[in-house]
């Protein structure tokens, strides 16, 4: 997962084709997809102004980042008219103290939440730390409380950051529900430019990115984008994400779908979109 940062006020473009510079801007969206899920965020030509910030918020993420401190939310700088000012991280979703201190800062902050089946970000979310740590208990162990009760440990991280109704909840308190973009990791993949399209709709872009922008990469099985402006190559995400996920046992995943379908049925009704996990 990558490490909060500060956000930076970018000018808007002033004409087409897309600069090298922009896919640049679009591929730091596209980081969180599948394991972390990527949040794609554009800036475009002619753009309509908009005086706030968008921050993007990720429920698909790995491990999870601590709150930031207060110094860290004063280097967000103002927007002008003209621009729009960005930030990414994925742990904000589920940081408590995140939506008070957004809010305070801008009440009409605009805020993008990508999110994917939880079940499946639980394995992935496994598969990073795997890579790093190979000696680590078994997915199957580290999901159950109680294996033959078959009580699921939602004090996992990998588990709890699928609770998305959980983590929604304290950013309702705080944010009208018409500021916030609830973008599907799954249609990330098998439609990124109608779920961009999206995204450029809600930020009051003109739909500058589409289907043209992609092609499908079956080796890492996810849409890279084609070549920029001034390029050789294609640019796909890098060797992190893609990886191979270890088979669990098919009665593991059922048990957890089990667990997260009233979870995701709520949160299908608090944000009015039905995202099709319980299939």
């Amino acid at each position: 997962m990558a490490p909060p940062g500060p956000a930076g006020a970018h000018p808007t473009p002033a004409a087409e084709p897309l600069s090298r510079s922009i896919f640049r801007k679009f591929l730091l969206m596209l980081g969180s997809l599948l394991t972390s899920l990527y949040v794609f965020y554009c800036l475009a030509e002619r753009c309509r102004t908009l005086s706030d910030p968008v921050v993007g918020l990720s429920g698909g993420g790995g491990e999870e980042a601590g709150p930031r401190g207060a110094a860290e939310w004063d280097l967000m700088p103002r927007t002008l008219e003209g621009q729009i000012t960005m930030e990414k991280t994925p742990s904000y979703f589920v940081t408590r103290e995140a939506p008070a201190r957004i809010s305070a800062m801008s009440k009409d902050t605009k805020l993008i939440v990508v999110v994917r089946d939880p079940v499946t970000r639980a394995v992935s979310d496994y598969t990073q730390t795997l890579s790093k740590r190979p000696d680590i208990p078994s997915f199957e162990s580290l999901t159950f409380r109680n294996r033959s009760a078959g009580l699921i440990d939602t004090s996992w991280s990998a588990i709890q950051i699928g609770l998305y109704a959980k983590h929604l909840e304290p950013w309702l308190r705080h944010f009208p529900l018409g500021q916030m973009l609830f973008v599907s990791g799954e249609r990330l993949v098998s439609d990124p430019a109608g779920e961009l399209g999206r995204v450029q709709d809600f930020l009051g872009l003109k739909r500058i990115i589409t289907d043209k922008h992609f092609y499908f990469n079956q080796t890492k099985g996810f849409p890279c984008l084609k070549k920029a402006e001034g390029s050789s190559k294609p640019h796909c995400l890098g060797k992190t994400k893609g990886r191979a996920h270890p088979a669990i046992a098919r009665e593991v995943l059922r048990r957890l779908r089990d667990f997260y379908r009233p979870f995701n049925r709520k949160f299908y009704q608090m944000t009015g979109q039905d995202f099709g996990w319980d299939g």
